[in-house]
């Protein structure tokens, strides 16, 4: 995923370094000067300390206070040049502060940048605010927006004015001074919220799950018995072994531990982050978030929170979004029913006379997978080798696109688990920008797939590269140890680096318009659609090799896992779409107050949720909409975006096969160089010759084919 910022003006007005004033010495002053050495300037991350993040972020927001301040003052005619490129000029030094601080949020969230964070938080949120409340700015672009000279700008130009215009609207401009004002105030109190609960997840999260004996190891790999014995040394608890309370460390011990108990200690832990009734309890923060967005929604016209969010997305409609869900549902439902039976018949055999817990099902999902496609993960884990995929999505990154990825070692990085790649094109040597690639989960560190733009792509003023990070959950392994991924942790990693593709791919003049900024639903496509590639023949056959004898995966063994593709796909469908329709709901609920806890158990009582599944995330620790406003009312577009993937990877299939050279063409002509310089549902048609549909998707999955009205 692509983490969203707290306020829009982050995005619309981040500028990508080009030139600027000498930064007085000083307090900060190693975060406000431009970014040097080679590859166009990098972040200096190596150098960072505490107690420069608020004086250069003071700085910085003075800094920018003025150059907005020309722009609005001007007493020229309102045009493109003066008004709409003037702006996209302003707060470049702001935007290299806080994508440090912003990467110190993600990846180096520790008790003395919380403090830093807490009291940030607020005050970052009326900043941005100041723009959009500019009565004398909007008027500027409003003037451009609607004035007859900009049939003559260019059609990148032209899409520029219309963010503009749309971002302030949306951001309060056109509200009178009492409502301005009220706005403001609630997006002052929405960041605190932001704040408080991501840090009260990280504070969760740091809970561990001990097992003190050989016997509470029955069942595991040795790989994940020595990154346990590792886990409990970090914590100091040499000689014993840790779960620790991260998606990935979770899902290993689910899937393989003999003992019944410890995984249900283990879910449990997992499953009630930021809902244990104590100072790092969820439930409150959820509910004051939620009333702060529909006073916000009810301000600017709209009916609910989900409205507002979606007015400018593809679906456009909470209803629309809400069909797509609801209409993948039945079928996955349908699904669990029949892996459930399977799975009870061998739990029964197994002497476990209870009912599939949410803790049983990726246990006993693994021995019916055994049993039917003669496939465990155990078998396919020892060949997937986290080193070697990378290497294999960079192989498959210059197949498809003719990029190379070459190690950078003198560029600086924020901890030492992380390292850069130069990328590059083959046959120019034209430089696409820089890659940061951090694997491993550590105390934190947000607790899943993740990707920032530190810098994007622009030809503005003079050719500027993408810098991009990629950021995993991975268990560390021990030392001497290789990193061995599970089949959804490598589609994790291939997902991330799609994400990149797309930053690094973009070939645009305007940095707003750049990258990966664009609506929404689309952002997550690109993402989505990358994942195929893992399965591909060549990419396995290639670079799944087994971390002991070096030899690859067997032909045999590749086919196994290309027949076992829709396996436990009810699974992964109804543990996403639970996560998606509660949270849809709720937005969609309005100014009524809400427990979150009784909302949620309501919810899924009357959808006719599988009790044996669980859910992907649960309101009190749900990350992607609570502890920003990017994903809120709106993780349905992970599905939206498997439509598309879906249905895009057939057009390689229909084509030459998964690396025919002219639909990657067309791919990167047409989706992953443009940004938001075309309408999404324009760029797509030219891609694909018409509009997606959600047949592929079904046929991906193995579920029956949509019914047609």
């Amino acid at each position: 995923m692509t983490r969203y910022r707290i306020g829009a003006l982050v995005v619309l007005l981040a500028g990508a370094a080009v030139a600027a004033p000498e930064t007085p010495p000083g307090k900060g002053a190693t975060l406000l000067a431009p970014w040097s050495g080679p590859h166009g300037g990098a972040p200096p991350f190596d150098r960072v300390k505490l107690e420069e993040f608020r004086p250069a972020l003071e700085e910085a927001m003075e800094q920018e206070r003025r150059e907005v301040a020309r722009v609005a003052d001007s007493t020229e005619p309102p045009t493109f040049e003066n008004t709409i490129a003037a702006l996209e000029d302003t707060g470049r030094g702001f935007t290299r502060v806080f994508e440090v601080y912003n990467a110190w949020s993600s990846f180096v969230n520790t008790p003395e940048y919380q403090v830093i964070e807490r009291e940030m938080a607020p005050r970052l949120a009326a900043f941005w605010d100041e723009s959009t409340q500019n009565r004398r700015l909007f008027r500027r672009i409003k003037a451009v927006h609607d004035s007859a000279a900009k049939a003559k700008l260019t059609p990148e130009q032209r899409r520029l004015v219309a963010h503009y215009h749309d971002v302030y609207v949306r951001s309060g401009a056109n509200l009178g001074a009492a409502a301005g004002k009220r706005f403001t105030a609630l997006n002052q109190q929405l960041a605190t919220l932001y704040t408080t609960f991501n840090q009260n997840v990280l504070a969760d999260e740091k809970r561990f799950t001990l097992l003190e004996t050989e016997a509470d190891l029955a069942g595991l790999p040795e790989p994940l018995r020595k990154a346990a014995a590792t886990e409990a040394e970090a914590r100091g608890k040499k000689g014993q072994w840790a779960v620790a309370n991260t998606r990935s460390a979770v899902a290993d011990f689910l899937t393989y531990s003999d003992r019944r108990e410890l995984r249900e200690k283990v879910w449990r832990n997992y499953d009630s982050r930021g809902d244990h009734g104590d100072s790092h309890d969820n439930n409150g923060v959820i509910t004051q978030i939620l009333a702060a967005r529909a006073e916000q929604a009810k301000l600017l016209g709209f009916p609910t929170h989900a409205h507002r969010q979606l007015a400018t997305s593809m679906v456009k409609t909470p209803e629309r979004a809400m069909r797509l869900l609801e209409q993948m549902w039945t079928p996955a439902v349908a699904r669990v029913r029949e892996e459930v039976a399977a799975m009870q018949e061998i739990a029964r055999r197994d002497g476990q006379p209870e009912t599939i817990a949410p803790w049983d099902y990726r246990y006993y999902a693994e021995k019916v997978r055994k049993a039917k496609y003669d496939l465990d993960d155990t078998e396919v884990k020892p060949y997937l080798r986290l080193d070697s995929l990378r290497d294999g999505m960079f192989w498959a990154a210059g197949e498809l696109f003719g990029y190379t990825f070459t190690p950078a070692p003198d560029v600086p990085v924020y901890h030492p688990d992380v390292s850069v790649f130069a990328v590059k094109e083959r046959t120019s040597g034209k430089p696409l920008g820089l890659l940061y690639f951090d694997p491993y989960a550590r105390p934190g560190k947000y607790n899943g797939g993740q990707t920032e733009t530190y810098r994007v792509q622009e030809r503005f003023r003079s050719e500027v590269t993408g810098l991009v990070a990629i950021s995993m959950p991975f268990v560390k392994p021990g030392p001497g140890g290789v990193a061995l991924l599970g089949w959804r942790d490598a589609l994790t990693l291939f997902h991330e680096f799609g994400h990149a593709l797309h930053s690094l791919s973009a070939s645009v003049t305007y940095p707003t318009l750049g990258g990966g900024r664009v609506v929404r639903d689309f952002g997550e496509f690109p993402a989505e659609l990358f994942e195929h590639w893992l399965s591909t023949p060549e990419v396995l056959s290639r670079f799944a090799v087994h971390h002991v004898t070096g030899k690859p995966m067997p032909a045999d063994l590749v086919a196994r896992i290309q027949k076992a593709a829709t396996f436990n796909q009810g699974f992964y469908t109804v543990d996403y779409l639970t996560s998606a329709l509660v949270e849809m709901k709720l937005h969609l609920a309005g100014a009524r107050r809400i427990n979150p806890d009784t909302f949620e158990r309501d919810v899924l009582r009357q959808i006719g949720a599988p009790e044996e599944v669980g859910m992907r995330s649960r309101l009190p620790h749900f990350g992607h909409v609570f502890a920003s406003n990017g994903y809120a009312a709106g993780y349905y577009m992970y599905l939206w975006a498997e439509m598309l993937s879906a249905d895009a990877f057939e057009a390689f299939t229909e084509a030459g096969g998964a690396y025919d050279p002219k639909v990657a063409a067309r791919l990167r002509e047409h989706i992953l160089s443009v940004g938001n310089t075309v309408d999404p549902f324009e760029g797509y048609r030219a891609f694909r010759g018409r509009e997606a549909s959600l047949d592929a998707l079904m046929r991906e999955r193995g579920f029956p084919a949509p019914q047609r009205p």
